[in-house]
């Protein structure tokens, strides 16, 4: 009786688990919707009367005109276009915005003719996203959002190339933005502002990114999704957009050294000019866009001067080699705008290993198994550490048993007695579980890092999975992609979930079986719903945890090999079990 009240408990909480973690992925971390209709409505940039600087909304307004698809926004003005290695596009001489960018080398799907991934649109479409440069100042004509800027150098913005806009306003200051592009995704944009008056001019210069929330990626409990910025204490991941909304406007401060937004393989950022006092911000812009600021200390413009500020404008991929060498070329901390958390120490090393094997082996999914090899090998003396103690540990079990029943009544004495067992017997019983301990960081950061992997996104590994990036594609109830639909996630059970929940039932037989029966029938059921679980998951996640399974298997049965003690102890436990169920299953046959 016991043990079938112990095995509805042990469903009923699997249940739990099954249905709750589905719940709560809905209701948390939901798809994302179709966007608000948003346009443009800007205001000049100007000074407020608490000192605070207000640069123009940049953004949609709730009475604004009916939202504008792309292909029109990009024909509504003479664009200077932008064809760099990675990064095509065009540039709004209207107010001299970067609101037009495709990123060359990522497909939006997986399909080889599928179009390039669009990151940045014209303000008033659905997935706006543009950045702007300018200045502030009081009493002076400046440059806005509406300005019609003219080309003075350049007809189109390449690597070999760069353009440059001017614009004078008439009261003798004239202002020029130049534009320069790189081999990868940055952007040198330079602001230079020159006084050909007779007083000096005080203005501020700034940038900002502006977006929509509405196609960014959702941030979760461990991948940052949102606004983000970097400093001399590090970097920010500490707001997400609905923050921003609900406390007003973040300041950051002065000595800000990057400031923008990222998704999970994205990144749009505002870096400042190196020895420059710069200061950031993020503020809500009315509806599901969102602005993030960077402004530079107050500078005079003598008479006959010519002041120039330098802001970079990153717009890319978030490439682990490609940040790391702009970090290394003096970006403070970008190399960390992939949100490695906790474990970076052990996360960023293995990213470096898997994209070693990537390039050695030229598949995605073989690297996959490759670092997981190699992560085992690594943790083989561990293993076999955990092992040896299980061994020891199965040889006192029958002492222990005895000394359970003659001490039963008396809890402290029965303390002494099995330390007095364990030092006899040179056993330490938690040597078995100081090495799952040592194991849990890494493979915690493995799971992360294939999280974060733009690498991994539309890599195929062989047969029906194109896609390591995306979930399993052939699910029992569409008949492994036969049938044109998909099965809600915790029904999407596809060829990678059942291997994964086969693989690691295999591994609990081969383990000794837990003495508690509530603990075996936990173990029996559990393998079979983290099939449940597990199965939405990105396909490279589930092909390293069957790896990881497969290679436990085989690690098991040679230190079995090596510690036959164990094995002879698990075959007689296994006796005494069928020995007890036929006992067992006579008495209820009598009765």
């Amino acid at each position: 009786m016991d043990n079938q009240r112990n095995l509805i408990i042990a469903v009923v909480l699997s249940a739990i688990l099954l249905f709750g973690w589905d719940f709560a992925m809905r209701t948390y971390f939901p798809e994302d919707e179709t966007p608000a209709n948003m346009a443009s409505r800007e205001d000049a940039p100007s000074a407020r009367a608490d000192g605070a600087i207000d640069v123009g909304n940049g953004s949609a307004g709730i009475d604004a005109p009916q939202v504008v698809d792309v292909d029109t926004a990009l024909a509504s003005a003479d664009r200077i276009i932008i064809d760099a290695p990675e990064i095509l596009g065009s540039i709004n001489p209207v107010g001299g915005r970067v609101d037009d960018i495709d990123l060359k080398t990522h497909r939006q799907t997986v399909e080889e003719d599928s179009g390039p991934i669009r990151l940045m649109s014209p303000a008033g479409t659905p997935g706006q996203h543009f950045a702007q440069f300018g200045w502030v100042g009081e009493g002076v004509a400046l440059p806005g959002a509406d300005t019609p800027w003219q080309v003075i150098a350049g007809d189109q913005l390449a690597q070999e190339t760069p353009v440059t806009l001017g614009w004078d306003n008439g009261q003798g200051l004239s202002f020029a933005l130049r534009f320069a592009i790189d081999e990868h995704y940055m952007l040198t944009v330079s602001q230079a502002v020159r006084n050909t008056g007779t007083g000096s001019v005080a203005l501020r210069p700034y940038a900002f990114i502006n977006r929509t929330s509405a196609n960014a990626s959702k941030s979760t409990w461990n991948v940052h999704s949102g606004p983000i910025a970097a400093s001399g204490e590090g970097v920010n991941f500490d707001w997400d957009y609905d923050e921003v909304l609900e406390e007003g406007p973040v300041e950051l401060g002065n000595g800000t050294d990057w400031v923008g937004f990222t998704d999970i393989y994205w990144l749009s950022a505002l870096i400042t000019q190196e020895g420059q006092g710069a200061s950031g911000a993020f503020r809500s812009t009315g509806g599901e866009t969102y602005r993030a600021d960077l402004i530079y200390d107050p500078i005079n413009v003598g008479a006959g001067q010519t002041v120039t500020r330098t802001t970079r404008l990153f717009a890319g991929a978030k490439e682990s080699a490609v940040l790391s060498e702009y970090a290394n070329q003096g970006v403070e901390n970008f190399n960390l705008a992939i949100d490695w958390g906790w474990f970076r120490l052990i996360a960023w090393p293995m990213w470096q290993v898997l994209i070693f094997l990537f390039g050695l082996l030229g598949n995605f999914g073989l690297a996959i198994i490759g670092l997981t090899l190699i992560i085992r090998l690594l943790l083989f003396p561990i293993a076999q550490k955990q092992f040896h103690s299980m061994a020891q540990m199965r040889a006192v079990q029958p002492k222990m048993k005895a000394l359970q029943e003659r001490y039963k009544e008396d809890k402290p004495q029965l303390q002494q007695e099995m330390a007095k067992l364990y030092k006899e017997e040179k056993v330490n019983p938690l040597a078995g579980c100081l090495p799952i301990f040592i194991q849990i960081p890494i493979f915690f950061a493995l799971y992360k890092v294939l999280l974060l992997a733009i690498e991994m996104r539309h890599e195929p590994f062989f047969g029906w999975l194109r896609d390591l990036s995306a979930p399993d594609p052939a699910t029992i109830l569409n008949l492994f992609g036969l049938l044109p639909f998909d099965p809600p996630g915790f029904l999407a059970i596809g060829v990678l979930a059942v291997l994964l929940g086969f693989t690691m039932w295999l591994q609990f037989k081969l383990n000794p079986a837990a003495m508690d029966p509530m603990q075996q029938q936990i173990f029996m059921i559990m393998p079979w719903v983290l099939m449940f679980v597990m199965a939405p998951f990105a396909a490279g996640l589930l092909l390293y945890w069957i790896s990881n399974n497969v290679l436990t298997l085989a690690q098991q049965k040679y230190l079995y090999m090596r510690n036959p003690q164990l094995r002879m102890q698990m075959e007689k436990d296994r006796e005494e079990k069928l020995r007890a169920a036929e006992r067992e299953k006579a008495d209820k046959a009598q009765e």
